[in-house]
């Protein structure tokens, strides 16, 4: 038999009510809360901690989703928010939503049946695209993607920036022709901005593709570009994802890198300076990104109505040699 709050309280001889007040905490008569937790002894009772949850405005967790947990940058970011939230004594939740609005969608209505405290969110392209306003009763800070016109606070990589910089120095190499594939969400379309406004201001020779979220896209992708009777001085990758798609296209091919190509690309995860000559990277101040973001959440429950806050930060430049010039390449990557 399945022993409810109603049993508790007729042991108790008291009602239902003053026993949901004490399994909640909240302060009643000492010698009621007393009987209360007698009868709960004596019943075997066990209270529903999810139901209660769901009744509480409060629940001490924060909801995190990200766009592909597959990508170190997410891991790093969700790994900071983490450790601070831990710090706090707060609890989170960490989904992946793959880029797929329907995923996404399911989980921002977990939040609101889990009443999470608040949710740090790397929406989807095509959320940013309809340019709603996200009003679901929860603060909510947005990470790596900015929509400015849905009022929320969000904390982001100054991307058109830091992929001119790129442009820059593969310039400053001899490279004149360059191809950038870059991601299909808003931070791949203000990195391949950058890209192409910094190319058109130094007159070098530049194209660009969209990768869709698919593993195997940008490894097509090359060699399609590559298989055209102009061949790229330097390709550009907008994520380490993507990088390593590209870096494993190359290598398909025979060729190395910068001897036959160069490459360049965002993000700086460990394994890249150990290929070859290493990986020429923007990277991105991704422990920053992450407590930045816990920071700005908890500023937020603090401060309701305080206005909306955009933080844009640097990223870093790293050279190595897989952007070096191609006639006085020493290494190669691939050959």
């Amino acid at each position: 038999m399945t022993i409810g709050i109603k049993d508790v309280a007729r042991v108790a001889e008291v009602s239902p009510a003053t026993v949901s007040r004490v399994l909640s905490g909240r302060s009643v008569d000492p010698a009621m809360h007393e009987r209360v937790l007698a009868a709960v002894k004596s019943t075997g009772y066990r209270p529903n901690l999810a139901a209660r949850r769901l009744r509480s405005q409060h629940t001490n967790t924060i909801g995190l989703i990200v766009a592909d947990i597959r990508n170190p940058f997410f891991t790093a970011v969700s790994r900071a928010v983490e450790g601070l939230a831990t710090a706090r004594g707060m609890r989170v939740i960490l989904c992946n939503t793959d880029e797929d609005p329907a995923r996404e969608a399911a989980y921002l209505e977990l939040m609101h049946e889990e009443r999470v405290t608040g949710v740090i969110f790397a929406p989807c392209r095509q959320w940013i695209e309809k340019g709603e306003r996200l009003e679901p009763g929860y603060p909510v800070v947005l990470i790596d993607r900015n929509l400015p016109s849905a009022g929320l606070d969000s904390v982001l990589l100054d991307n058109g920036n830091m992929a001119a910089e790129l442009v820059a120095h593969l310039h400053a190499q001899g490279h004149r022709r360059v191809a950038g594939l870059f991601g299909a969400s808003s931070t791949g379309t203000e990195r391949r901005a950058g890209f192409e406004q910094a190319a058109r201001a130094l007159g070098m020779d530049a194209s660009t593709l969209e990768m869709p979220h698919d593993a195997g896209a940008a490894e097509r992708a090359v060699k399609e570009l590559l298989a055209g009777p102009i061949r790229p001085d330097a390709l550009v990758a907008s994520n380490g994802v993507m990088l390593l798609s590209v870096l494993r296209a190359l290598r398909g091919l025979q060729l190395g890198v910068p001897g036959d190509i160069a490459l360049a690309g965002f993000d700086n995860n460990d394994w890249m300076e150990f290929v070859g000559g290493g990986l020429s990277v923007i990277e991105q101040p991704v422990e920053e990104i992450g407590r930045t973001a816990m920071t700005m959440l908890l500023d937020r429950l603090e401060h309701p109505d305080a206005p909306a806050r955009r933080v844009v930060l640097a990223g870093r430049l790293i050279t190595r040699g897989s952007s070096g010039p191609r006639a006085s390449a020493d290494q190669t990557i691939g050959a």
